[in-house]
């Protein structure tokens, strides 16, 4: 399949010159780039999805709402809504998207906001919350406002450097801009990875300046959440059918393999609209006793339609040095 995405190269070809001339233009200031007196934080990517930036934005978050006035700021994408929208009691996936859903549900404290305008989204978070601190989700590529810091992810065994731009490969941006980050962190690494490993994959990245890697690992709960809350090690008694939606499942599907459970696996594109007929089938699957396992981001979108459903909650686990990441951005956020 790759080798016939590769035939589709002149088309990244000019891709990549539409986004060079873009570039360009907001390098220059014939595009504006707008900037904000207090601190903005972007995590994104160079790539079409699945790289871990929804658990990233969680952990970010989750940090920074102690001592700070936090929000997050998503483009909502999938919402059936537009312009700005503060998530409230009552607002759902429909209203906000499953991302900026999933944050509102799980996130107390934290704002969560959805706007296509990112400029006009933090200045109505600044005007109408009194927000201290706004974290950009998937907002590398958006050059309308330029962020106090940048955080690029790139999943280990997937990395950016390694991939060519649509559509003969999966990148949406250029490499070199990667330059624009601050903080490279890879992603979905073996929890056993080796230091050397890690020497291997700077070298491979090659950061610039001040940049600094950082390196993460998924790390699983031992207990579901959902419908109900069940100690993960039972469901290996169970019929289990895992459902998913996201851009790479590979990971959650290679820690149930490890995990020793048996499982169908129902796959579909990232931010699936799950159909009725879907949901029938799934509704089959219940009815005959089967227990229906998903992803937290899934979940949004699948328990509103399917009663029962549970999902396995995720976190990102440092593999060195998680000290110097948190006074990096507590150094940011404080010097602003």
């Amino acid at each position: 399949m790759r080798w016939l995405r590769k035939l589709l190269l002149p088309f990244s070809l000019i891709y990549g010159l539409v986004l060079r001339i873009r570039h360009f233009a907001y390098d220059v200031g014939v595009f504006p780039s707008a900037s904000f007196p207090f601190p903005v934080i972007c995590v994104g990517n160079l790539r079409v999805g699945g790289t871990g930036k929804t658990p990233m934005t969680e952990y970010l978050a989750t940090s920074l709402k102690e001592h700070h006035k936090t929000a997050i700021l998503s483009r909502g994408y999938g919402r059936k809504t537009s312009g700005f929208l503060v998530a409230c009691s009552g607002m759902g996936v429909r209203e906000l998207g499953d991302e900026p859903f999933q944050y509102a549900r799980k996130l107390k404290g934290v704002t969560v906001a959805v706007d296509e305008n990112r400029k006009r989204g933090i200045s109505r978070l600044r005007d109408t919350a009194d927000i201290e601190v706004v974290i950009l989700d998937d907002a590398l590529q958006h050059r309308k406002v330029a962020p106090g810091l940048s955080m690029l992810l790139t999943a280990y065994g997937d990395l950016y450097v390694d991939d060519m731009l649509l559509p003969a490969g999966n990148l949406r941006d250029l490499k070199y801009r990667a330059s624009a980050a601050d903080l490279l962190v890879v992603t979905k690494c073996p929890a056993d990875l080796t230091a050397s490993q890690m020497k291997e994959l700077k070298s491979r990245l090659k950061p610039e300046g001040k940049q600094q890697i950082f390196f993460t690992t998924i790390e699983y709960s031992d207990y579901t959440g959902g419908a109900e809350i069940v100690a993960l090690e039972t469901l290996k008694q169970k019929q289990l059918v895992l459902i998913t939606g996201i851009a790479d499942p590979s990971p959650l599907v290679r820690y149930l393999q490890s995990s020793g459970f048996d499982f169908m696996h129902k796959a579909y594109a990232d931010h699936h609209e799950f159909s009725e007929k879907e949901i029938r089938l799934f509704q089959t699957y219940r009815d005959s006793g089967k227990v229906l396992l998903t992803t937290e981001k899934d979940y949004t979108r699948l328990s509103e339609k399917i009663e029962g459903v549970l999902y396995l909650p995720i976190r990102i686990g440092f593999l060195e040095d998680q000290q110097g990441f948190e006074n990096r951005i507590n150094e940011f956020v404080t010097q602003q």
